[in-house]
């Protein structure tokens, strides 16, 4: 990065690729825009996990991840928010829905799901959603 870069805020620098050699996606990091996708945008739920979508205009997409506690201590929590980055890394990679902001809120169903139906209700849900696929 250099020192220009690093002067820009997060939202405004060049996307950088993941370790995992993936495209990289940008993240919705504060609470004000956590609030504002679950306030305007549209909520679909499938099994374990909730999903929110605010189209925000062109751009990247924004991802954002969260459990609450009542899922589990952090370990859980951790381990849940660790697997929906993968899924979310697994159903993007081919063709992420450029100009939106989405959150993926985890339920209790994602601590027994396997891997292949977390990955199956995020599909489902964007689908019902209409996300550009």
């Amino acid at each position: 990065m250099s020192s220009g870069e690093a002067m820009l805020p997060p939202e405004s620098r060049p996307a950088e690729s993941s370790p995992a050699g993936g495209p990289a996606f940008g993240r919705l990091k504060r609470r004000a825009e956590f609030l504002a996708v679950a306030g305007r945008g549209r909520k679909q739920g499938r099994g374990a996990l909730l999903v929110q979508v605010l189209q925000h205009g062109e751009g990247q997409v924004r991802l954002g991840f969260t459990a609450t506690k009542k899922l589990g201590n952090a370990v859980v929590r951790n381990r849940a928010k660790r697997r929906m980055r993968a899924a979310a890394r697994a159903e993007f990679a081919a063709k992420p829905a450029q100009g939106h902001d989405i959150v993926l809120v985890a339920r209790e169903a994602i601590r027994q799901n396997s891997f292949v139906d977390l990955c199956e209700d995020l599909r489902a849900a964007l689908i019902k959603l209409g996300l550009p696929r």
